[in-house]
């Protein structure tokens, strides 16, 4: 028999090595999996993860894709450590871009300077907004949160791909299902002449610095980790978990639907069906790898990004399928996952009575 006996003492150390060691295992399976492709590992390995970074353009490309990453995980950080559990930032950062994206769209002849803030409050609410049915479901009805965020996800989807196919589509557009470009006030400028490198990517930073604040600096961070370690003594303390889960829901929501509008804003400059490759699932993975740390989710981030500038570059350059950068993604959850428990447990072979025998 096979079971898991809790260490008495676990390494603060590999706490945090952990991520390094999923990553390093990350690379061995992906090299493996390569080969059986019919393919040379180290040459996929290569394209995969160093070539999209050999030059100042595919830097810059980096921190586009780390941008949304970043922003989206930092919120979830927050309700995870408090256990409570976001699963449908995917869904809020699509009510941002409508929500946001639809302001650029009523005023799309528009020059005012007040657009683009404006967008950016109306992107937030509208992520904060799809984040608050979770929130009323959770504290009035005892729902779980991961199964309602989840499902209003792809409702969420379907009511972008309504908008574009049917009132906000571009008259303009030749019937393609899509909006009109926004107004240039309508979209964010760009910092870093010859790139892509937007606004949003600044806002990146900066909501890592002020999450790093919110749990080192602050008593609302206090009660995040009190009530994600030990809930019956946040009780006892007067600590009210129901404000932590709409704080927390609510926080991220907005986050997500900002980070939704700065990629309709930013890379794509109108609504399309589909806005994002999967940015608010992705983030999970990033919280998890940056050890729910905003300094740590800023590198969890650019790795991330890189699995999605590899896949792009393995489908033109080797032929491989779009799926690859899932399976890489997924591969690096799980070790990151098994790395955990092995720090926490460890493994035992033979029977509770073999060991009661013993002792």
């Amino acid at each position: 028999m096979v079971r898991l006996e809790p260490r008495r003492q676990h390494s603060q150390a590999m706490v945090y090595l952990s991520p390094v060691l999923a990553i390093f295992m990350t690379l061995v399976v992906g090299g493996i999996i390569f080969a059986f492709m019919g393919k040379n590992p180290f040459d996929a390995l290569y394209t995969f993860f160093i070539l999209p970074i050999n030059n100042s353009y595919g830097i810059s490309e980096l921190f586009v894709k780390a941008t949304p990453l970043v922003i989206i995980a930092v919120g979830l950080s927050l309700g995870f450590r408090a256990n409570v559990w976001n699963i449908g930032a995917e869904g809020q950062l699509t009510m941002g871009a409508i929500f946001g994206g639809g302001l650029a769209l009523y005023f799309h002849d528009s020059e005012s300077a007040f657009l683009l803030p404006a967008m950016f409050v109306l992107g937030a609410i509208g992520g904060a907004f799809w984040a608050a049915i979770p929130a009323l479901l959770r504290t009035k009805f005892n729902a779980n949160e991961i199964l309602t965020s989840l499902m209003l996800t792809y409702v969420a989807t379907l009511f972008l791909s309504f908008l574009v196919h049917g009132p906000w589509r571009n008259p303009e557009g030749f019937n393609f299902p899509e909006s009109r470009p926004f107004p240039d006030a309508g979209l964010l400028p760009i910092i870093y002449d010859g790139t892509r490198v937007h606004l949003g990517t600044a806002v990146a930073v900066f909501v890592v610095i002020a999450g790093w604040l919110l749990l080192s600096k602050s008593v609302i961070g206090f009660q995040l980790r009190v009530v994600g370690k030990a809930p019956q003594a946040a009780r006892h303390v007067g600590f009210r978990q129901k404000r932590m889960v709409w704080f927390t829901l609510l926080l991220g929501g907005a986050l997500a639907g900002l980070a939704g509008l700065f990629e309709v804003a930013g890379p794509i400059g109108q609504l399309q069906p589909s806005i994002s490759p999967g940015y608010g699932f992705t983030a999970i993975i990033v919280a998890f790898l940056g050890r729910l740390h905003p300094v740590g989710i800023l590198f969890g981030g650019l790795i991330m990004a890189l699995t999605y500038l590899g896949g792009e570059l393995a489908q033109i350059t080797l032929g491989l399928p779009n799926a690859v950068t899932g399976l890489f993604q997924g591969i690096l959850l799980f070790f990151l996952l098994a790395c955990d428990v092995l720090t926490k447990y460890r493994i035992r072979f033979g029977s509770t009575a073999a060991k009661g025998r013993t002792a």
